[in-house]
């Protein structure tokens, strides 16, 4: 089956980069020089690398210096280490579960953090089991990871376990043992609940991110001694600035 003009110049970029001819940062060549090459128009040339930038593999480029390889440094989350207390609990880290997890690949993690007490939304109310008109204390962290957003981090907790606590403070808060177990609420299991869906427009301009890129939404809720929810985490993860990872013993 003969291929479409725009098809061809895709293979041909496509396959620069999966031949490693081009790398990750490298330009991307040219409009006029591709359509020269295929003796195409310079519109079948965009027509191809609009969908070159929709599967994530080139940026859609501004100004001068035009479209370039994405650069994928994905972070490792370790899901089954993380909360545990291992990294949390080493008073010579002063930082929280996540930082620490960062700063163990070598990379700079950064977070701000601000605090509120609201009225539950309906999805939160859900997971925290809570009355319509339930209020919550929310704690939301935008994490960077060497200067670059990597995660957009909201944790709820009913406000009669968190008002007046450390969980109101505006920064990174690390205690032995976690802030639940310190004032009173330990979480005794937790629940998972991942979905991979399209980021809302907030959502990409909170992490920057191109076109065609998917999030993970990772959800965690903590149930205390009596198996009711004492806190519900929403983490908004960009697929490709993160990898999750479990290990489960069997």
């Amino acid at each position: 089956m003969s291929r479409s003009r725009w098809e061809v110049v895709y293979d041909d970029v496509r396959g620069r980069i999966e031949r490693a001819e081009l790398r990750d940062g490298d330009q991307v060549p040219g409009e006029l020089h591709l359509a020269e090459l295929h003796q195409v128009s310079r519109n079948t040339v965009r027509t191809a690398l609009m969908r070159l930038e929709q599967e994530g593999l080139i940026t859609a480029g501004r100004g001068r210096l035009g479209r370039t390889v994405r650069t994928y440094a994905p972070l490792t989350w370790s899901l089954t280490a993380y909360e545990r207390g291992t990294r949390r609990d080493d008073p010579t880290r002063g930082v929280d579960d996540w930082s620490a997890g960062v700063k163990e690949q070598g990379r700079e993690p950064h977070q701000e953090v601000t605090v509120s007490i609201e009225l539950a939304p309906p999805h939160v109310s859900e997971w925290l089991q809570l009355e319509p008109g339930a209020m919550v204390v929310r704690r939301s962290r935008r994490r960077t990871v060497d200067n670059r957003p990597y995660q957009l981090s909201t944790s709820w907790f009913p406000e009669r376990i968190a008002r007046d606590t450390p969980l109101m403070e505006q920064r990174d808060v690390a205690m032995p043992g976690g802030i639940l177990a310190a004032i009173g609420h330990p979480q005794r299991r937790l629940r998972d609940e991942i979905t991979v869906r399209m980021p809302t427009p907030d959502e990409s301009r909170l992490l920057e991110l191109s076109v065609g890129t998917p999030v993970c939404q990772h959800v965690r809720i903590g149930y205390g001694a009596d198996d009711v929810p004492v806190r519900v985490m929403q983490t908004i993860a960009p697929g490709d600035r993160n990898r999750l990872v479990y290990e489960l013993e069997v």
